[in-house]
């Protein structure tokens, strides 16, 4: 679509010949008053200048002053309030137990300073060889994992072997052989490790 061009106005010399002519032309309605048009302003286009708005007064005005603030960038849930709302799967008095450590561990796993791939295939192959062999409580340890979030817009995990065996634990291969995961008594390491409980081999 084009736009349509405002009226430039007539220059002076212009409007000295309209003038020329315009003395020279006979009226159609004498009786009529001629109006004479308004000289054009010598800017086309520009208009008169108001006076400027006073300025607001921003000195009690602090930004993000009323915001919400947040503590971390991770908005899940804790990885132990996560653990903690799984539901029971096994006898009530026995996981009382296990989580006192007072039942007996019968295998253990350290995945301390392994790759997560290097890690995963490990743990398969521990958890299928324990479950196979009749075990039924073993250990599995992944240390709290080091603060490498560096502030960036995407959050890193403190601890991705720490986050990332309980989702292999219960998904995948090892979900037939493993009916409990829960973190481990400060004795056996605490948050830096787990107890796994298995099922009965069939």
């Amino acid at each position: 679509m084009t736009r349509r061009k405002e009226p430039r106005g007539l220059r002076p010399d212009e409007e000295a010949l309209w003038r020329q002519v315009a003395h020279t032309a006979k009226p159609l309605h004498p009786h009529r008053q001629a109006k004479t048009p308004a000289p054009a302003p010598k800017t086309p286009g520009a208009a008169a200048k108001r006076p400027a708005d006073p300025a607001p007064d921003l000195s009690g005005f602090n930004i993000g002053a009323h915001a919400t603030p947040r503590s971390s960038h991770d908005l899940s849930p804790a990885l132990s309030d996560r653990l903690a709302a799984q539901p029971l799967a096994m006898d009530k008095k026995t996981f009382a137990r296990m989580k006192r450590g007072k039942l007996g561990i019968e295998g253990r796993l350290d995945l301390h300073g392994m790759t997560l791939a290097d890690a995963q295939g490990r743990l398969n192959r521990f958890i299928l060889d324990a479950h196979a062999a009749g075990k039924r409580l073993v250990l599995v340890i992944t240390g709290k994992g080091r603060d490498r979030d560096e502030g960036g817009p995407i959050p890193t995990r403190r601890g991705a072997l720490k986050h990332q065996v309980p989702q292999w634990l219960t998904s995948g291969a090892l979900r037939a052989a493993v009916l409990q995961v829960t973190e481990a008594h400060r004795s056996h390491g605490g948050s830096g490790a787990y107890y796994v409980y298995l099922r009965r081999p069939r």
